[in-house]
């Protein structure tokens, strides 16, 4: 029987998008062709030509469905690759919005106009992924028929992100796994940890991963007096990241906005104590001092006060890395949900075509 074809339109190189093309590959045989923007985003001049470009997408992307005939679309990002499925003109289309809500940033000049694309998208589309239950909150403000809405993370490999924890216990073994921008504020962690050093608790911090923020944060950590307590890895392939994240105890996340982290989800499986932001996104997996701590954005006296507590509530960080992993066990295996979602898009694809 001839492989179903999918056209994945989004950035191919993301993590975030190849486990969910992975996924389809593995449980729904699905053969995935892709297509995305050229045009880096990373400067005024860059962006100025993706606009350009963006506005040309269309038409390549029909020349690609006309050549490939893909049965399905699906597309990350309801304001931009989402709007391009929506208009594609092959059914069924299913988009995921990625953040808490894709209206971002919220004083953008063209906030009019993305809301207006994101609502033409939510309207011609038969699925929409909502990764975590915290995404809904702005669909139910668009007015989205919430029937069409899957709420359900993607999901980690637990296999590979094995609960097993060798971690120093005798000092903070600290994780962050962030790509290093300016909204995920490592100059907050850094600064907190200065303060640890500064009342003499011992501790390594393991920042995990690259950006524009790089040679800043180590800048940053020489003039803070902590750079030799301080291991910044790069980029790392995925396949080492569970070594890494096995040998921390605590994992640490201080993003100003939140959708629904894999990052997190990867800590918590391999029994790493979260302590992240105090905002929605984490809020929907972290409960106070149940099962990991929120810190209020950009508050790093708090952030070093909590860092302290969790070091020293040993017994209460044990049993809240067990309930953590049962809980991913249910509800974030990468294993059961991309068989799940693999499933409806065979479903929708069925319907279609009987239509």
């Amino acid at each position: 029987m001839k492989k179903k074809k999918i056209l994945f339109l989004g950035e191919s190189y993301r993590a975030d998008a190849i486990t969910w093309m992975n996924g389809l590959k593995e449980f729904g045989d699905f053969e995935i062709i892709t297509w995305e923007l050229k045009t880096p985003s990373n400067c005024i001049h860059n962006r100025i030509l993706r606009i350009f470009e963006f506005e040309l997408a269309i038409f390549k992307i029909k020349k690609i469905i006309k050549a490939q005939q893909p049965d399905m679309v699906i597309a990350e990002r309801t304001t931009s690759y989402g709007f391009l499925a929506a208009l594609s003109g092959v059914k069924p289309v299913a988009i995921a919005q990625q953040g808490k809500t894709d209206l971002w940033p919220e004083k953008s000049i063209s906030l009019p106009l993305k809301k207006l694309i994101q609502n033409y998208a939510f309207k011609k589309a038969d699925l929409i992924h909502a990764w975590g239950p915290v995404m809904t909150i702005s669909m139910l403000e668009a007015n989205v028929d919430m029937n069409k809405v899957l709420v359900l993370p993607k999901g980690i490999d637990l296999t590979k992100f094995g609960n097993q924890n060798n971690a120093n216990p005798e000092k903070i073994c600290a994780i962050v796994t962030r790509s290093l921008l300016p909204e995920y504020r490592h100059d907050i962690i850094l600064k907190s940890f200065a303060l640890l050093n500064q009342k003499g608790i011992d501790f390594v911090l393991t920042i995990i991963g690259d950006g524009s923020q790089l040679s800043k944060l180590k800048g940053l950590a020489k003039d803070l007096g902590i750079e030799n307590k301080v291991n910044f890895t790069g980029r790392i392939p995925n396949t080492e990241l569970p070594k890494l994240l096995q040998q921390s105890n605590i994992y640490i996340s201080m993003p100003i906005t939140e959708g629904v982290s894999a990052s997190l989800f990867e800590a918590m499986a391999t029994n790493c104590y979260p302590v992240v932001t105090d905002i929605a996104g984490n809020q929907s997996w972290i409960k106070h001092r149940e099962n990991g701590q929120l810190v209020t954005v950009d508050d790093y006296k708090m952030l070093s006060e909590e860092l302290i507590w969790a070091f020293e509530n040993n017994e209460h960080r044990n049993e809240a890395v067990l309930k953590n992993r049962v809980f991913l066990e249910k509800n974030a295996d990468y294993n059961i949900n991309m068989k799940i979602i693999a499933n409806k898009y065979h479903e929708l694809i069925n319907t279609n075509s009987s239509n």
